[in-house]
């Protein structure tokens, strides 16, 4: 159990570091960035790896149910949707509230999910398992409590862009947050199969999740490639790609596409080592790890050295309150 929650957490903190490079990319419009880094994480990253990793890929892949791999694949596309979604909804109501509308859905619907495809734990898991996702989706609001502040604060002295409407925004964080979960599924659908599978052809435990990530990003990439070749068309940002940094460029992008592709294949495997309900309990973890980490990350590099101590203390509490989800997450997997 205890290595399940240290990998669940390490997976967390690498999906919640992989975009830091982004920062050092030069002469990139931010469609350029993202455009290079779905094309890389969905489709370079996990074609190779699986290839590379997975033994006898071909006949492993043949032995999975089409049924299977189908559902995978329509859950998958729901996930793109809804990450290309979550983009949109910060145009409409910012960054902070849309994080958290859109993170708060994924945590608490996600982490159900499993229980629809492999069943409801005994009582007291089950009840523990809610009371620490109760615990994390108070962190999350505190989150959006401390980012409204901060961005008040900040209006104050700058007027900013004008954003939409405000209840567009929130059905599209929402909504968004809820096709997201489709990677959740995935998972807790695909995983048996292909770990079967991937057994017979002689693949250490561990492959699984390497395998269970292929028809998730290939099939989530497709959405993610044709929303970016539209942005870049629209926004014509082609030619940007033209530039002396293209390689530094796509090095920093690389490492941030091996270490989102990382993060999720080593979900995957945690949420194999957690046993039961390791889905519900892994993908808790992993989604809440991310958000800490985010909100530590943001401290460090002073992304909040202006904001007020009430904004401070919001996001002070936020960061506990997921901590201790964290902890009574784990403690009822225990149960189990």
């Amino acid at each position: 159990m205890i290595e399940g929650i240290v990998l669940a957490i390490g997976a967390g903190l690498m999906l919640g570091l992989y975009a830091l490079p982004e920062k050092f990319t030069k002469d990139f419009k931010f469609e350029n960035t993202w455009g290079l880094f779905f094309i890389l994480t969905m489709f370079l990253v996990p074609i190779v790896a699986s290839i590379t990793l997975i033994n006898d890929f071909s006949n492993v892949f043949a032995k999975v149910p089409t049924d299977i791999l189908l559902k995978m694949a329509a859950a998958s596309v729901l996930w793109g949707v809804g990450v290309m979604m979550w983009g949109k909804a910060i145009n409409h109501i910012g960054l902070s509230l849309g994080f958290s509308l859109f993170i708060g859905t994924v945590i608490l619907v996600g982490s159900i999910i499993p229980f629809f495809v492999e069943g409801i734990p005994e009582g007291n898991t089950f009840i523990t398992i809610l009371l620490g996702i109760l615990v994390v989706l108070f962190g999350v609001i505190f989150n959006a409590k401390a980012g409204l502040t901060r961005e008040k604060d900040e209006a104050k002295t700058d007027s900013g862009e004008k954003k939409g409407s405000m209840v567009t925004g929130i059905l599209i964080a929402v909504v968004g947050g809820l096709l997201a979960t489709g990677f959740s599924y995935a998972n807790a659908v695909g995983r048996p199969s292909i770990h079967e599978a991937c057994q017979a052809a002689g693949n250490a435990d561990w492959v699984t999740a390497v395998g269970v990530m292929f028809p998730i990003f290939i099939s989530g990439g497709i959405v993610m490639a044709i929303y970016f070749a539209y942005e870049l068309s629209n926004k014509k940002a082609w030619s940007q790609f033209k530039t002396p940094h293209f390689g530094k460029n796509f090095m920093l992008i690389l490492v941030m596409a091996i270490f989102h592709y990382a993060a999720s294949a080593l979900f995957a495997f945690a949420a194999f080592k957690l046993g039961e309900v390791g889905n519900t309990v892994g993908y808790a973890i992993f989604n809440t790890a991310c958000v800490a980490t985010a909100i530590v990350s943001g401290i460090i590099t002073k992304e909040w050295i202006n904001a007020s101590s009430k904004a401070k203390n919001f996001l002070y509490l936020s960061l506990a309150c997921m901590i201790g989800g964290i902890v009574v997450i784990a403690y009822a997997n225990s149960l189990a």
